[in-house]
């Protein structure tokens, strides 16, 4: 009896000490203003998410480390900003000095690079896949003994940088590409290397969803971690019927029609009610959904983290801009809150208290983070932008210390936005516009929605963050654009 006792004690205790499992949810191109949890008036039915805010503590200040997917995506694998790893613009665009006549690359310049060639400054390089050197969450945790699996959308590299060459067991659909631009797109035949297609017709965020479902159940027995980045709700702009009809009734039903202001070069949209858009992001929240029931089912609910998160703002500019992002300014692709300010939520139900937490985070922050909470030793030489923030999951009240919030985006929006680099620190803004626009100064407290540029009003307060953000570039050695020889002399006129 003695010993039955001992062993029960000992199996007690280690399951005690077992490490939480992760999963990690990401989409593409949400906007913070998408979801009900955090808009109420949303035009989107999100009660999956809405339901897990509930559980969860919501940050109304997390944000991306840049406005475009793979730069973000790397901060977060990496802990580091995307001027440090040179990840700092989507895999695919236009890559720096390349485009100058006389380079030995230019003769390669597809059409999407010449259309940058006379623009007035020419964008810095950058690296167009995630370095092996780096440690990655997904490699650190694998060190540890978890099972690993990313499901979704990759775009940091090609074949030899794909999920399973930087810590997965499992890859689902990651691919070089940043969206599903193959087969039927987000139906299946999908015509994916690393996706199975499904029946005629399957939705591709419910078939990631049910292989996660599959991997959790086939896991349980072992600490795992998911990462889930949704290809939704990136173009191809792309619903299932029948919700398209649904919001198309609901539009016509509260009388909304498209409206438009000006965010020069672009227009940018203020009314949500972009009816395929809207069945996107319904059927992404119903995957989620999905996912969460499969930890419910397996008992592992009180047991594993879960983290929901996007990579940058809402598309308002550009490609259907199919979204509003109002108040916040602009969307993806820019320097303003409505390209960079993200939905987030950590849950882990009876650790974690319920709540919102207006403490900025930035996404370099999850890796450090993730490993305090699952009982690991911090990783600063390789997170070393990252700052953990698991004092504040734990006790909403504790002070949190961390240096400014620094982007560092040296590139052309393709949605219209103009290469630039900022810091946040405190409630103040500074942007510095590496062409036209200089420097820009906004308190978020009483200006959230960058309208007021203090700039000019507030000369100390400019001086002192321009001085920040002149650190952050040293310190992260961040290429600049540079001067273009062969500019457009009527370059005003875009």
């Amino acid at each position: 009896m003695k010993v039955l006792l001992a062993l029960c004690l000992f199996a007690l205790a280690a399951v005690a000490a077992s490490p939480f499992n992760i999963i990690f949810i990401m989409a593409d191109d949400l906007g913070y203003m998408d979801v009900g949890f955090n808009n109420p008036e949303s035009f989107y039915d999100t009660p999956a998410l809405n339901g897990l805010a509930k559980e969860s503590m919501v940050f109304s200040a997390g944000y991306a480390a840049c406005p475009v997917c793979s730069p973000t995506r790397s901060s977060i694998l990496t802990g580091q900003y995307p001027a440090r790893t040179r990840n700092t613009d989507f895999f695919g665009g236009p890559n720096g000095y390349q485009i100058m006549p006389g380079n030995p690359n230019h003769a390669e310049i597809n059409g999407k690079m010449k259309r940058f060639a006379k623009r007035p400054i020419l964008p810095a390089p950058y690296l167009e896949r995630l370095a092996a050197e780096h440690t990655t969450l997904a490699e650190a945790l694998k060190a540890k003994g978890y099972a690993t699996m990313h499901a979704g959308k990759w775009h940091l590299g090609d074949e030899g940088s794909w999920p399973t060459d930087h810590g997965f067991d499992i890859n689902m659909g990651g691919v070089k590409g940043g969206g599903p631009y193959t087969g039927d797109k987000y139906f299946s035949p999908y015509q994916n290397p690393n996706l199975p297609n499904g029946p005629v017709g399957e939705h591709l965020p419910d078939r990631l969803a049910t292989e996660v479902a599959k991997f959790i159940t086939a896991k349980k027995g072992q600490p795992f971690f998911v990462y889930l980045p949704f290809y939704s709700v990136h173009t191809p702009l792309m619903a299932p019927k029948p919700l398209v009809e649904k919001y198309q009734a609901k539009a016509k039903q509260k009388g909304l029609e498209a409206k438009f202001d000006t965010e020069w070069p672009r227009q940018n949209r203020t009314v949500q009610q972009h009816a395929v858009y809207a069945g996107m992001v319904e059927a992404m929240d119903s995957a989620v959904g999905k996912v969460l029931n499969a930890l419910e089912d397996n008992g592992l609910k009180e047991k594993t983290i879960v983290i929901f998160f996007s990579d940058n703002g809402g598309l308002s500019t550009s490609e259907g801009s199919p979204t509003s992002n109002l108040p916040y300014r602009a969307g993806k692709g820019w320097a303003y809150e409505g390209g960079v300010r993200e939905p987030t939520l950590v849950s882990l139900p009876g650790t974690i208290p319920p709540g919102k937490n207006d403490t900025p985070i930035i996404s370099t922050d999850f890796y450090p983070t993730l490993l305090e909470l699952c009982g690991m030793d911090p990783m600063p030489e390789q997170h070393v932008d990252g700052t953990s923030f698991a004092k504040l999951l734990k006790d909403p009240a504790a002070k949190h210390e961390r240096e400014p919030l620094f982007w560092h985006y040296p590139h052309w929006g393709n949605q219209g936005g103009i290469p630039y680099s900022a810091v946040r620190d405190g409630d103040w803004k500074l942007i510095r516009f590496h062409w036209k626009k200089g420097e820009e100064l906004y308190n978020l407290a009483k200006d959230p929605g960058e309208q007021t540029n203090l700039a000019d009003k507030e000369l100390e307060k400019r001086k002192e963050m321009a001085a920040i953000l002149d650190a952050k570039l040293k310190d992260t050695d961040a290429l600049m654009p540079i001067a273009n020889p062969n500019a457009a002399k009527d370059f005003n006129k875009w």
